[in-house]
């Protein structure tokens, strides 16, 4: 009976894993540099980075959409996997459509633990453009 009851969790684990795969999407970091402009400044060019899948969806919530109303820009939840740890102003574009996001949370807050079988962190993101900074 409890080895039933175990592969039964088991079996339930691995369904939810091919449902969180089949919604990651190819994304790719985009990393901001400083360079000199030859004339004693600097301009600010953003490379292509690592590539890497994430699953983004849009924060529906009734807050978010009164956000939304009031000007605040749209809201994504970002599933990655534990290897990958986006960092607060991270920013990436998801290559489906080249929309641009920036990570709003920190991926140390919000992980699976060590010991689930589940393997995926979270954080917060939102749309964004490249000029905002």
């Amino acid at each position: 009976m409890a080895k039933s009851f175990c592969e039964s969790i088991e079996s339930l684990e691995e369904i939810e894993m091919s449902l969180l795969d089949d919604f990651m999407e190819n994304c790719i970091m985009i990393d901001k540099r400083t360079v000199a402009d030859g004339y004693g400044g600097y301009t600010t060019e953003w490379v292509e980075g690592a590539a890497f899948e994430a699953a983004i969806t849009l924060d529906s919530s009734i807050e978010a959409k009164i956000g939304e109303q009031q000007g605040v820009t749209a809201l994504y939840t970002v599933t990655t996997s534990k290897a990958l740890n986006l960092q607060y102003h991270d920013v990436f574009k998801r290559l489906s459509d080249n929309k641009i996001f920036r990570v709003k949370s920190d991926g140390d807050d919000n992980h699976t633990p060590r010991s689930a079988n589940l393997n995926m962190r979270q954080v917060s993101a939102e749309e964004w453009r490249l000029d905002n900074g």
